[in-house]
């Protein structure tokens, strides 16, 4: 990969990075006048659970490097995604809008409606230069950016190729592991941005996404690893919903070869079969994560030894959670916590107090109305999130919102989870599927908080209900959501998919 820039210029004539400073200290024209808005850089992965983060408690691997953006910043233990699928969730943070508002509603639609209002075109039109690189994977140009350089579909763990801006949709082949060259095109942007500008830059990794192939070095360090389970791993899903019981995300029976690097010995069945799948996709997939977790912190190095720390807000998080064995799946797209649940770490020296964490319910329709705050802009009515700028400043505001609502539209689809949507508030969750069955779950998350009792029905909560279905309700009309006639779509030909 070529880095001639101005940089590698000055390293080679013996000047480096005294040279960068001294040429700040003369005032030369490109560095007049400049804008000291915050700089945000937004680093999302794809399916990364924060389950499998030391900061958010995993016992099954270490993330030192994310861990410092919760140490010097903000973590949010109730993030969650409004639609747990790669493409939406990503449309969602793009435009702060829900899924039926800005037209991507599930990864089969044809294509992001790139023409509509989005958060890097309203920073742009604000005097901020804009990039992307990484995963993009909404399948129309993306638009809005002074660069980009994203990955065609899901991408490629090995020489990945990349489509560039001025030349979409023609692909060009990179040399290299895809997370370390995503960062190497992340920094190489960095090297080459306008100086006088404030930067939003979105830095979207691939990993870890299946079918997991992690590099060698990192492999090493998981190949013989014993992966503690969930206590759930073997769930024989008794009380669950017809929906669930036949969502095609078990270990068991679902999971494929190329996600196990291998297929098990024709002797395993049942539960022990399901615990070497766990073992085996484990270990790549927490591979993975440890190459994400190195090259952040060439990330945040690069930062700091470029003095861009302390006007950089810097976000880490991941298109929706990912379930690791829990229930005994894997994948997500149900309103089960481990997929609802998004990690969300934000830094900002002098700005957001150093070691925090707030428990105050954030949706992905609030990382837009946010950055733009952080940015001055007036946030567009349309806009359906809201700014958790005061959250992060340790005031969470006494209006706050005390309840998300969620809806997946996706079946018939990959993994055949019915259609449903519900309500979360701190204490309990509720649930309708609705495409081809009619039927509710309600949790006690305090009681049951691997949820494993579906206590709608039961008299003893009636009264709860029935407050949950009003605020549920509420929210749809709120969201300007049409609520749906269940039963309407008939039981998929699985075999299509």
């Amino acid at each position: 990969m070529a880095h001639n820039n101005r940089r590698e210029f000055l390293k080679k004539m013996g000047l480096g990075s005294l040279a960068l400073a001294t040429s700040k200290l003369q005032g030369l024209p490109f560095l007049q006048d400049k804008d000291e808005r915050p700089n945000i850089l937004f680093i999302m992965t794809d399916d990364h659970a924060s389950r499998a983060m030391s900061c958010y408690g995993s016992e099954m691997n270490e993330t030192p490097n994310i861990d410092r953006i919760a140490q010097e910043g903000i973590k949010l233990d109730n993030c969650f995604c409004t639609n747990s699928i790669c493409g939406p969730s990503r449309a969602t943070i793009l435009t702060g809008k829900y899924s039926h508002k800005n037209g991507f509603k599930s990864n089969k639609t044809e294509a992001f409606d790139g023409s509509q209002q989005t958060l890097p075109k309203i920073l742009r039109q604000n005097g901020y230069e804009t990039a992307m690189i990484g995963k993009w994977h909404l399948r129309s140009e993306p638009t809005g950016f002074d660069y980009y350089k994203v990955l065609p579909g899901q991408g490629k763990y090995f020489s990945p190729e990349f489509i560039k801006k001025g030349e979409w949709p023609n692909t060009v082949e990179e040399e290299g592991y895809v997370t370390d060259v995503i960062t190497d095109e992340t920094i190489e942007w960095l090297e080459n941005r306008n100086n006088n500008n404030p930067f939003f830059l979105m830095s979207h990794h691939k990993a870890p996404h299946r079918p997991w192939r992690p590099d060698q070095k990192h492999w090493d360090k998981f190949k013989n690893k014993h992966i503690p389970a969930p206590a759930d791993l073997l769930d024989e899903w008794e009380t669950k919903p017809e929906a669930v019981r036949k969502a095609q995300m078990t270990l068991e029976k679902h999971m494929h070869p190329l996600d196990t690097g291998g297929s098990p010995p024709d002797s395993l069945q049942g539960d022990e079969l399901t615990q070497w799948r766990y073992q085996h996709f484990m270990r790549r997939y927490l591979a993975c994560v440890a190459s994400v977790d190195d090259n952040i912190g060439r990330l945040l190095d690069y930062l700091e030894q470029n003095g861009l720390k302390d006007n950089t807000i810097v976000v880490y998080t991941s298109d929706q959670g990912f379930f690791l064995g829990d229930h005994g799946f894997f994948d997500k797209r149900i309103m089960y916590e481990e997929s609802l649940r998004m990690p969300f770490l934000m830094r900002y020296p002098d700005k957001i107090k150093a070691g925090q964490e707030s428990d105050a319910i954030v949706i992905n329709e609030d990382f837009a109305p946010t950055f733009l705050d952080y940015a001055g802009i007036k946030v567009p009515s349309d806009i359906q999130g809201r700014s958790f700028r005061t959250v992060c400043q340790g005031n969470t505001p006494e209006d706050w919102r005390e309840a998300m609502y969620y809806h997946y539209y996706g079946y018939p689809d990959w993994h055949m989870v019915d259609k449903h949507y519900g309500i979360r508030t701190k204490k309990y969750k509720l649930i309708h599927y609705y495409g081809y069955t009619d039927e509710w779950a309600f949790y006690d998350l305090e009681a049951d908080p691997e949820e494993q009792w579906n206590l709608y029905g039961k008299p003893q909560y009636e009264n709860i209900i029935n407050k949950m279905k009003e605020k549920l309700y509420e929210l749809m009309d709120k969201y300007d959501e049409t609520k749906p006639t269940p039963g309407q779509v008939e039981e998929a030909d699985t075999t299509k998919y």
